[in-house]
Formats: structure tokens, C-alpha cells, sequence
């Protein structure tokens, strides 16, 4: 097995913590919210013994890469620009680039706005989506006793709060609650499942169960690695991310309806709430990303497809992985 080396690396104006795995073309792997580095441990290693140099960031107000206090300091522009010093800071010319959750948008973006640096793309549940017509909070599902995840989060103070009162619970509900594993929910005629509503007197974490077993994707020392990271730093970067997707819609209007040039491979999991959410984006993302090469649908899988399906997300990565020129 490849040696899995740490270090940080100045990009961007901010210290960056990697992990990377492995010699040859570059692989940067973006994780989500609310993850770490961690959450690509097996791809790291598989890619490495597959001939590639993987490199998994905390990401920008994760771990231990530095979190800016102000809100707009983690716009899209923000994101991407830290990719790209990544890559300055390696010296590495060009990479692929593979996104999980929230990590996925910063991918696609990386491919639209840097083809001459990231050669292909990898999507991992989320989407690349266009551009909505209007501002993004605004057509967010709420009411009178509850809201949106995402307008739940926009109110500095108030999710981290939640989130931070049992950094453990908060943890093992989030992962669970979104799995593959967990209960069927009962099927609705809404693209929101109810889940993703948040209870205005009771908050995020109230409505989360944790498993008395967890699932064989997640051992106690995976919840241990979380746990530790968010109890140390706090969900406020991670959060700082929502909080800018109107300001990201603002400052992305020169690229509305732009399109994805480089190669594409999307992935995700057949339970995933966010599959439902955005089902006619992937129904029509070839319109937008017309060198997609595969979508793959993972039966039983939620939404941490990398670390549920690890060894089908690995096989399928380096399969396209090796029929592109990176």
C-alpha cells in the first residue's frame, strides 16, 4: 500500500492541510459538509496503487485548513481560486478533479472556469446545475413551522449552536440520517424530502436519529476522526459556505448557461435525497456537460457514496481516470 503522507501548503492566502496519496497525474478530491480529508481515505489509497497522485484537502474552513472569520470570504470564486493555488503550490500544470456534496459544485466550477487546468471532472451526488433565473433563498421551500436546511443555515450563530451543542450526535445523525442505511422515508410528491425541512422551534440536530448500530461503511473510529475535527474547529466555516449562495449567484452571472468542455463522470446514490432534489438536472445534464461520459446510480446507496459504495465509486473513478489525458 502507498504511503499516506500530511502536510500544509500556502495557497490562496490561507495554509492548507492535505493528505496525498501516490505519484503521477494529479487527483484532487473535494469533500463536502459537514467531512473532512477523511472522507477520501479510500480513494486515496486506490487511486495512488492505480498509478495516480490523489490529494484530498480540508477544504477551506475545515480540519485543519485555516477558516476566514468573514462570511464572504468562502464565495465560489473563493473556492476555486483555492483549487488552483493547490495546484500552483504543488506544481503541478494540470490535474482532474473530483467533487463529493458541496465539493462537487467547486469541481464542476473548477472544469468551467479552468479547463486549461483541470482536464476532467468528477460529480459525486450533487449536479452541475445551471444557474437559477432568481436568487437561490429565495425559492426555498418554508413555513410556518419549518424551513429549508439551507435557510437554516443562513443566520449566523443559529446552526452552530445546534450543531456544536453534541458535536457526537450531531456527527452520527447527520451521517446516518442520509445514507443508504437508514429507514425508508415514506414517498412524497414533493421534490423536498422532509428530512431536509428543519423545525423552527426545534432546530437541525432534534430531528436526527442515531443508530444504535452504525452501518458497516462507519466504524467508531471514523466517528472519532469527525468528531474531533468539528469539536476543534466548529461547523462555522463549513457553514460560512451556504451563506453564500446568493453572493455566488450574484458574482456567477457572467457564466450563466456556460458549459462543461472537459470530460465528466457522475455518480451517485440511488437513496440519495439530493438525486430527488435536483432528478431533472440529471435528467438534462448532458445539455450542459456534453462530454459526460457515465452517469452511474448506485442501487442502495445514499448521499456518502464515496465511503458506502467505496470500492464501485474507486473502479469506476479509475476507469474513466484512465481514458482521459490529464
Amino acid at each position: 500500500m502507498k504511503e499516506m503522507l500530511h502536510q500544509f501548503i500556502e495557497a490562496n492566502g490561507i495554509r492548507f492541510h492535505i493528505a496525498k496519496c501516490g505519484t503521477g497525474p494529479v487527483v484532487l478530491l473535494c469533500h463536502g459538509f459537514p467531512e473532512i480529508w477523511y472522507s477520501w481515505r479510500h480513494q486515496l489509497t486506490a487511486l495512488a496503487a492505480a498509478g495516480f497522485q490523489a490529494i484530498a484537502p480540508d477544504m477551506r474552513g475545515y480540519g485543519e485548513t485555516d477558516g476566514p472569520r468573514d462570511v464572504d470570504q468562502y464565495t465560489m470564486l473563493h473556492l476555486v481560486g483555492d483549487m488552483v493555488g493547490l495546484l500552483d503550490a504543488l506544481g503541478a500544470k494540470t490535474a482532474a478533479i473530483a467533487g463529493h456534496d458541496w465539493g462537487a459544485p467547486v469541481a464542476g466550477h473548477c472544469a468551467l472556469l479552468r479547463p486549461d487546468r483541470f482536464r476532467a471532472v468528477i460529480g459525486l451526488s450533487v449536479p452541475y446545475t445551471p444557474r437559477s433565473p432568481v436568487w437561490p433563498t429565495t425559492v426555498m421551500p418554508q413555513d410556518a413551522e419549518s424551513e429549508f436546511y439551507q435557510l437554516y443555515f443562513q443566520e449566523p450563530g443559529r446552526a452552530e449552536a445546534d450543531l456544536e451543542r453534541d458535536v457526537d450526535r450531531t456527527i452520527r445523525g447527520t451521517f446516518w440520517a442520509s445514507s443508504g442505511d437508514a429507514e425508508p422515508r415514506p414517498r412524497s410528491d414533493s421534490a423536498v424530502d422532509p428530512i431536509s425541512m428543519v423545525p423552527r422551534k426545534t432546530g437541525f440536530v432534534s430531528q436526527l436519529t442515531v443508530p444504535s448500530k452504525l452501518p458497516a461503511w462507519l466504524t467508531e473510529d471514523d466517528v472519532a476522526q469527525y468528531v474531533e475535527a468539528f469539536s476543534r474547529t466548529g461547523f462555522r466555516g463549513g457553514l460560512n459556505w451556504y451563506r453564500n449562495i446568493d453572493r455566488n449567484w450574484e458574482l456567477l452571472a457572467p457564466f450563466a448557461g456556460a458549459r462543461i468542455s472537459v470530460p465528466a463522470l457522475y455518480m451517485a446514490g440511488e437513496r440519495d435525497l439530493v438525486v430527488t432534489f435536483y432528478s431533472q438536472q440529471i435528467a438534462s445534464l448532458t445539455s450542459l456537460v456534453p462530454d459526460l461520459r457515465r452517469v452511474i446510480m448506485l442501487p442502495g446507496c445514499g448521499h456518502w457514496t464515496q465511503r458506502e459504495r467505496a470500492d464501485t465509486v474507486n473502479e469506476a473513478m479509475i476507469e474513466f481516470l484512465r481514458s482521459v489525458t490529464i
